[in-house]
């Protein structure tokens, strides 16, 4: 973890993912993360064009005091068209990343259905970490159930914990739905663990990123042994604002997550000193 001037711990920066506020654009992410005090924006790719252009993302970032601080690759079954071929997808994020001076590529793991993809993904992204000098941090998923029985949807495995891959993000909506404890996986993935999406979840196989704290999710926990450790990633809040009324409500969920963000990621003597601290 970067030191502050005073040779203290500097805090875990809290980003805010374009994903929460979907239906808005990433043009709006820049906007609300300034209002709301987050310290940079991760970009998921989409179809939308300014979300793919590495000059159009620096002259937000400039113009909102914004870096950005991961790039998401276009790797949801919402995004197959974006970017053209699998391996397209993730150097093209690569490359993107340098652009734009942030070191994360979030990826998901790939689909049964892709072919040498799937069979060589974890050969491929270490190739193109190489290559960029970049960190491809593959997401935790969950099973896909149809009638009771999981569908097997990905290759090998929804769960990269037992995976061989050097990076990973960890996605607490994901792991609600996967019945996995955080906190447990926060643990067992030690130096592994790259990138963090910060929301909540429930075991109802809804993909929901609740706000922390409406779902079952033992997010204190988690975040909190980031805390104390020696971690130096980046916590970015992935939650999902479609349902909410207006611009306020969504404001008001996004600034309620970045103020438990804080709290929870603050020095322990910090958040006792202020009365804020709670376990």
């Amino acid at each position: 973890m970067v030191e502050s001037g005073t040779g203290a711990k500097a805090p875990i920066p809290v980003a805010l993912s374009s994903a929460s506020v979907y239906p808005l654009n990433v043009h709006d992410a820049f906007a609300v993360s300034n209002d709301l005090g987050y310290d940079g924006v991760e970009v998921l790719v989409t179809g939308n064009q300014v979300s793919q252009d590495a000059m159009a993302l620096n002259r937000l970032a400039e113009r909102y005091e914004q870096p950005v601080m991961a790039i998401h690759a276009p790797t949801l079954l919402l995004t197959q068209q974006v970017w053209g071929t699998a391996w397209n997808k993730i150097e093209s994020a690569a490359a993107m990343a340098v652009q734009v001076g942030c070191d994360v590529v979030v990826a998901h793991p790939p689909f049964r259905w892709q072919g040498t993809y799937a069979t060589e993904f974890a050969t491929g992204i270490r190739r193109i970490m190489e290559e960029y000098g970049v960190k491809i941090a593959v997401e935790n998923m969950y099973p896909w159930r149809a009638r009771g029985r999981e569908a097997k949807m990905y290759l090998p495995h929804w769960n990269p914990v037992p995976e061989p891959y050097e990076f990973v993000t960890w996605d607490f909506s994901h792991s609600a739905i996967a019945d996995m404890d955080s906190a447990v996986a926060f643990r067992d993935l030690g130096r592994r663990l790259t990138h963090v999406h910060l929301c909540d979840g429930l075991n109802n196989g809804k993909d929901e990123h609740l706000v922390p704290g409406r779902g079952t999710q033992p997010v204190i926990e988690a975040i909190e042994y980031l805390r104390d450790s020696d971690w130096d990633g980046v916590v970015a809040v992935e939650v999902s604002t479609r349902k909410a009324k207006g611009a306020g409500e969504r404001e008001a969920w996004l600034g309620e997550t970045l103020e438990f963000a804080r709290r929870h990621l603050a020095p322990a003597n910090e958040g006792a000193a202020s009365g804020t601290h709670s376990n």
